[in-house]
């Protein structure tokens, strides 16, 4: 788990669902933590995967919100994490989003890739309800996707800490965040 140094850590993994509110609370992050922090997501790795591994075989959402995820998938993901955990190791502060569909799988590949960075592992719970009600008003997310995600991307993950942003601002918990990193 978390083992700061003098500085705190050199990353920062959210895990939630789809809809949570990973991406509100990074953005509050990069305001409320010293330095300068970059943000990186599940969602920029997806929007750069070659056409054809959307779909079947590489990254698919179900028409039920389900997501599968294939062997080329995977691959391409260990690379990019293992980019990303260069990047730490050379001195980034990184905010990391992820929602880990593949569960405790996806934990240890991310504690592969950022081998040697003091990293600070936190959940972001939000209600399943509340879930399917923020992604119903994105209008970009496969309906129930998000219902769906919200409870099992937790599973026997290990966190140093979770946050709940059911009723929670994202200013009031990324300062809570900050408070607790820097002690």
């Amino acid at each position: 788990m978390l083992e700061t140094g003098a500085t705190g850590p050199s990353a920062i993994v959210l895990n939630g669902g789809s809809s949570s509110g990973k991406s509100s609370l990074a953005l509050a992050l990069q305001s409320e933590l010293p330095g300068s922090w970059l943000r990186l997501g599940i969602d920029d790795f997806i929007d750069a995967l070659p056409p054809r591994l959307v779909g079947a075989g590489g990254f698919e959402v179900e028409a039920d919100g389900a997501v599968t995820i294939g062997p080329a998938f995977t691959a391409l993901e260990q690379q990019w994490q293992a980019g990303v955990g260069a990047m730490a190791r050379h001195g980034a502060h990184l905010i990391i989003e992820d929602n880990f569909v593949s569960g405790v799988a996806a934990q240890k590949r991310w504690r592969k890739a950022l081998e040697g960075v003091t990293t600070a592992w936190i959940g972001v719970r939000c209600t399943p309800v509340v879930a399917a009600e923020r992604e119903a008003r994105r209008g970009d997310r496969i309906a129930g996707m998000a219902a769906r995600q919200a409870l099992i991307v937790h599973e026997g993950i290990e966190y140093d800490f979770t946050v709940d942003t059911t009723n929670a601002d994202p200013t009031t918990l990324a300062r809570s965040i900050a408070h607790r990193l820097a002690r």
